[in-house]
């Protein structure tokens, strides 16, 4: 059992598992292109190293040592904060990438907003739900449904002119799940859940790639196999030449074909590299730490602290759930990056931060 006073080691070493596994794999999965694009098969880990481990060290310390109670005070300035990074993606500020705009350009540093509103928008609900007086704030029309639904609502249309659908999903079902932690009643949650559906729903059916993309994943035989379906076929051929043990480290002859290798299907080279049984325990050191946040919440006192847990705990577990959902063809595609593995600095940041306020709730409260 876990001493009162000190951090939890679970959580601790299931993600120092995740993070080095992650390093390894992108050294794997990102050599070639390196040594073609930049003469460097090292290139992509070394700018993960400089820009994500850096910055992820700084938010994991950070998290770790600042008393997470003290999120309550500035919980609404974070908020205005990461809607303001939102909306900069609009400004000259954001390059059109791809047809997208979901990036800002500092010079040498790129941040992805979606990635870090998935942390503030967690952080703020717990604030703001913890302090509610009898549950106002839960279990309130004027007081608790209608400013949720605003604040996702905004945060949710943002991200959709993003063209960042993904996110979308993820932070409005973690906020759904935070609010209804937090006490709300069930004809509230399920009037949240309509309406997220049926916006998103509507955002798919008149945006052509997005409705695509749904058609591949109805029939993906019938779709273009060098267009919609291509990187779908792609992985599901690269996840099933692994069998059960995988061709070995490094060895993968299929991840040259495989578009986003290195971040949205990176759980495909995982699958051939390491087979069956490597895809097992990634995902079940994910479980670990996904369940050992979840039980701990449940143990603690703090409501803050406890929907934070649960907060970060539903992101994480969402986010896996989508990027090896999408490259299986559980889910149709959508581009995810795995948590701690994919490349993409300013989602190591936001998970390291996460965590680092996980084993501070976990010495704390």
């Amino acid at each position: 059992m876990r001493r009162r006073g000190h951090i939890d080691y679970v959580i601790l070493i299931s993600f120092l598992i995740l993070l080095t596994f992650g390093f390894v794999m992108l050294s794997s999965a990102s050599s070639d292109m390196g040594k073609s694009r930049f003469n460097d098969p090292y290139y992509y880990v070394k700018h993960q190293l400089v820009y994500g481990l850096t910055l992820g060290l700084g938010g994991f310390l950070a998290g770790l040592f600042i008393p997470f109670r003290k999120y309550k005070k500035i919980a609404p300035f974070l908020l205005i904060f990461g809607i303001g990074l939102l909306v900069m993606v609009f400004t000259p500020l954001g390059p059109l990438i791809g047809g997208a705009r979901r990036w800002i350009d500092l010079g040498p540093l790129t941040l992805q907003p979606a990635e870090i509103i998935k942390l503030i928008f967690v952080v703020y609900l717990a604030a703001w739900l913890s302090n509610g007086r009898n549950n106002s704030r839960s279990k309130g029309f004027a007081e608790g449904f209608l400013p949720f639904m605003a604040i996702s609502g905004l945060i949710g249309i943002l991200l959709l002119l993003e063209r960042s659908t993904s996110s979308v999903a993820i932070v409005l079902g973690t906020a759904i799940v935070v609010y209804f932690v937090g006490g709300a009643k069930w004809k509230y949650i399920l009037a949240t859940f309509l309406t997220g559906a049926l916006v998103i729903g509507l955002f798919i059916f008149i945006t052509p790639y997005r409705w695509a993309r749904v058609q591949t994943y109805l029939n993906p035989s019938s779709s273009d196999s060098s267009g919609s379906s291509y990187q779908i076929n792609q992985s599901l051929f690269t996840i099933g030449s692994g069998g059960i043990f995988g061709v070995g480290y490094g060895n993968s002859a299929s991840k040259k074909y495989l578009p986003e290798r290195i971040g949205d299907a990176i759980f495909a080279v995982i699958a051939e590299e390491f087979g069956f049984i490597g895809s097992l325990l990634t995902v079940g050191t994910f479980f670990v730490l996904v369940g050992r946040g979840l039980l701990l919440a449940r143990r603690i006192t703090d409501p803050m602290g406890r929907l934070i847990l649960v907060g970060f705990s539903t992101t994480i577990g969402i986010q896996v759930f989508m990027h090896i959902g999408a490259v299986s063809g559980l889910i149709p595609l959508t581009g995810v990056p795995l948590p701690f593995v994919s490349y993409g600095g300013t989602a190591l940041m936001v998970f390291m931060t996460m965590v680092g306020i996980m084993l501070n709730i976990s010495k704390n409260a």
